[in-house]
């Protein structure tokens, strides 16, 4: 069964409890928490104190995704701050191996994200320290962006590549995941679908997060 992990870049920021209390009674697995510096993406959202005071409002998995250059600098920040899952991008890492050894190291699940034009294939070396793939199916930054058709191309060949080496890390989808495409993204081989925009924008967002996680 798929994980779900509402996205809240496209919550009402000025509605947070509510927002929070809403994802704790719902099906959703993970909160996934966009943080951006205004500098590896074209936009700024929140950082640890944010994350801090949602974590008191929740016990589920947070799945904490960095948008941010030298995320290596903050990594026990984050664990203080709550994360569980910790996720850096391949693009802004110039030590990629060090930072998901050190996640890992500080006792949460690394993870490591991949834009759009970064081919999968380039996580080979450092694959055997991640337990969580993220694919982008959108440029990063924005939320309600239209999902990228490549994508499935690249879940076919991270599937292949975890298969292969005996790996069991989690293959999660970021980007216009919605009712019209979520199934086969889980059929292609998608463990962890993020929603927002699809989830946050629907009159009943209780409903529509259980309708993805009974897809399979």
């Amino acid at each position: 069964m798929a994980l779900i992990a509402p996205s809240l870049l496209s919550a009402d920021f000025t509605r947070l409890t509510e927002v929070a209390d809403m994802l704790n009674q719902s099906e959703a697995d993970w909160f996934h928490l966009d943080v951006m510096d205004g500098l590896f993406v074209p936009n700024i959202t929140f950082g640890m104190p944010v994350i801090a005071q949602l974590r008191k409002l929740s016990k589920k998995t947070f799945d904490v995704h960095l948008m941010i250059v030298q995320p290596e600098r903050y990594i026990d920040e984050f664990r203080n701050a709550g994360a569980d899952v910790l996720t850096v991008h391949y693009e802004a890492s110039t030590h990629l191996h060090r930072t998901l050894s050190a996640i890992r190291k500080a006792g949460m699940k690394s993870g490591v994200a991949i834009n759009p034009h970064t081919p999968v294939d380039l996580l080979q070396d450092v694959i055997a320290e991640v337990d969580v793939v993220c694919v982008m199916s959108v440029n990063p930054g924005f939320g309600g962006q239209k999902f990228i058709e490549n994508t499935y191309r690249k879940i076919e060949k991270l599937c292949a590549i975890r298969s292969d080496a005996g790996l069991n890390f989690l293959i999660e989808v970021d980007g216009g995941v919605h009712a019209k495409n979520a199934l086969k993204l889980l059929q292609t081989g998608v463990d962890v679908l993020v929603a927002g925009n699809f989830i946050f924008s629907s009159p009943e967002p209780l409903k529509t997060i259980l309708e993805l996680k009974r897809l399979i």
